[in-house]
């Protein structure tokens, strides 16, 4: 079969199909034909929104409630995802380098952890705050021999150790420790009121005073008179 065309002198001119299909596709593939085409990455972006509107009217056509039913689970999804994050916060890492978790510049004085903290929190810096106040509550326990000074302990550990010695102060401990792994493993941001409450644990721990069993051993602590 070939295609006709005409000439000047009104004479068909038989082309072959071949040669003639060859020579439309050249004279389409002209830039000015494709001048408004999309680009590679919209047209990517085209298969890819295409694919997700089969996929959710796949997903409609399964679900009890259609369209409505679909959007109903993807919401509670969202909101169970959303409420597991913020009881949990960021998965938690494993200190690097295997040194010590709760000090990381070498031992110092709890009177200087408590100057950074009040430095910190002056600034509105409540993270360090957290974290030197939760520094000073464990390095003062250290220097009352009320806690075994012990490279490499953890807040965990030194408030589940502070915790059996003082269990008046175990749950704020507890607390403070979670307060600390919180901002320092955990991705998340403390607030005055956060460093408030260390604070005033701190404040009542040096208060404390033991009272020994008739064993000699520690069994539970008191509040000084103020």
């Amino acid at each position: 079969m070939t295609v006709t065309g005409g000439t000047a002198g009104d004479v068909p001119v038989g082309i072959p199909r071949v040669p003639a299909q060859e020579a439309a596709e050249r004279e389409l593939s002209k830039p000015m034909y494709h001048e408004n085409d999309p680009s590679p990455l919209q047209r990517a972006l085209d298969r890819f929104w295409d694919w997700i509107g089969h996929l959710f009217d796949a997903a409609a056509g399964a679900t009890p409630g259609g369209v409505v039913g679909v959007v109903a689970v993807v919401l509670v999804v969202i909101a169970l995802v959303a409420a597991l994050w913020w009881r949990l916060g960021t998965p938690r890492r494993a200190p690097s380098g295997g040194g010590d978790a709760l000090f990381d510049d070498g031992p110092r004085p709890a009177a200087e952890h408590r100057a950074a903290a009040a430095r910190h929190a002056s600034a509105g810096q409540w993270n360090q705050a957290v974290q030197e106040r939760m520094r000073a509550i464990v390095r003062s326990l250290e220097e009352r021999t009320l806690l075994e000074p012990r490279p490499g302990r953890t807040a965990d550990e030194a408030a589940a150790e502070a915790g059996r010695s003082l269990p008046g102060h175990a749950d704020g401990l507890r607390s403070a420790a979670r307060a600390f792994d919180d901002v320092t493993y955990g991705g998340r941001s403390a607030d005055e009121p956060a460093y408030q409450r260390i604070e005033q644990l701190d404040t009542a721990l040096e208060r404390a005073k033991p009272s020994l069993s008739a064993t000699g051993t520690a069994s539970a602590f008191t509040e000084a008179p103020r």
